[in-house]
């Protein structure tokens, strides 16, 4: 086993190379895939590695003691990591993301109200959670006014990690009088007792994620602890920096594992007798994967620009739904290529195929990125596209 790197001796390199760190973690992140896969276990060690790494931190800005990685470095890392464990990687994408998104706010917004929790992820390195599609432009759960704040209740699905978390970032939304709803955001620590982790992630892919539903019973949030009211089922602008950036992380993760489809299918390939047919095989494989990665790169440009708005949602999620597209087809065609070996659970191809499969079902879905995408060709409004 491949021992981990000291924290204390990373300082530099993760700085500058957190992609040579997740190479050089992966092949003790991949010891515990199969098994993850085949128990429906949470990787919870290779969580253990990525706290002591310096990982966890990568995001923070120097200045706040963090490792100064940008969304580009950040989204390489996260692809390697996927070649190693799927479920590692897009487990730790929801943490990376949610440290990226206020990461930017401060430097690009000069938003001092999110050094604390920047500060106190570099220096306690805590895991921070989303509650991810449950919790998206309408909203979920319920937050009632009392006394001096909000009593939260709600069941936040497809929480990656749970088990490790330390905070979950998530909203509720509060029914005013005037029928009208809106939403409101914090933070809800998963040391108190109103919050449960209900077991329920069996799944077909990405099964060592650990996606389990968090359940929050009676959570009392102070009014000092709101972070942002809006209204629901609308875009609000803190959303729209959150798609920008969120999305070419999450996404990295399902280009790594077309990537590695790809690696173990030619591996597989070149032992056997070359035919027409396999040639074409690979070649079209080899043509979906690039334009995966080209729209890959289109995402992290749209990124770079550093202007999160409704145009750039639109942009991102162009480029979300060619990945997604674009790699399942290229792990389809190295099935294919590879033949019927790639059938047995120990060539590592049936699980990169049932993992890639999660790539259809984050927002926005193909069906509300078309339209949204449709409305913005057309000069139409998209608030209410989601």
């Amino acid at each position: 086993m491949t021992a981990p790197m000291r924290a204390e001796s990373l300082s530099a390199l993760r700085r500058t190379d957190v992609v040579g760190l997740a190479r050089e973690l992966g092949p003790q992140f991949a010891e515990h895939a199969d098994d993850a896969d085949a128990n429906d276990r949470f990787v919870a060690a290779n969580f253990e590695t990525l706290k002591t790494s310096g990982l966890v931190e990568a995001a923070v800005p120097a200045e706040l003691g963090g490792g100064g990685a940008e969304v580009a470095e950040l989204a390489a890392m996260l692809r390697e990591m996927a070649r190693h464990c799927a479920s590692t990687a897009l487990a730790f994408a929801m943490h990376t993301h949610q440290v990226a998104i206020p990461a930017w706010r401060w430097r690009h917004q000069n938003l001092a109200a999110v050094e604390p929790l920047l500060k106190r992820i570099a220096s306690e390195r805590i895991l921070l959670l989303s509650s991810g599609g449950s919790d998206w432009i309408g909203g979920s759960g319920e937050a009632v006014k009392v006394d001096g704040g909000y009593r939260i209740s709600g069941r936040k699905v497809f929480t990656s990690g749970a088990a490790s978390g330390n905070l979950l970032m998530t909203g509720a939304v509060v029914h005013g009088e005037d029928g009208t709803d809106s939403v409101i955001h914090f933070g809800v620590p998963m040391s108190s007792p109103a919050v449960s982790i209900a077991d329920t992630w069996r799944v077909m892919g990405m099964r060592g994620t650990g996606s389990n539903d968090v359940v929050i019973d009676g959570l009392f949030v102070p009014d000092a602890s709101v972070a942002l009211t809006r209204k629901s089922g609308e875009w609000h602008p803190l959303f729209q920096i959150i798609s920008t950036i969120a999305f070419p992380l999450i996404y990295a993760v399902y280009l790594g594992v077309a990537e590695n489809a790809r690696e173990i299918a030619v591996g597989m390939a070149r032992k056997k007798r070359q035919t027409p047919h396999a040639l074409r095989l690979a070649g079209e494989m080899d043509t979906a994967l690039r334009a995966a990665q080209l729209a890959h790169r289109w995402m992290i440009d749209i990124v770079e620009r550093n202007a999160p708005s409704a145009d750039s949602v639109n942009e991102v999620m162009i480029g979300r739904s060619l990945v997604a597209s674009n790699a399942i087809r290229a792990v389809e065609l190295a099935m294919e290529l590879a033949g019927g070996a790639s059938f047995y659970r120990a060539n590592g191809l049936e699980r990169c195929f049932r993992d890639v499969q999660g790539a259809r079902f984050h927002p926005l879905q193909a069906g509300p990125q078309a339209e949204y995408a449709g409305a913005v060709a057309l000069g139409l409004p998209t608030a209410t596209i989601f």
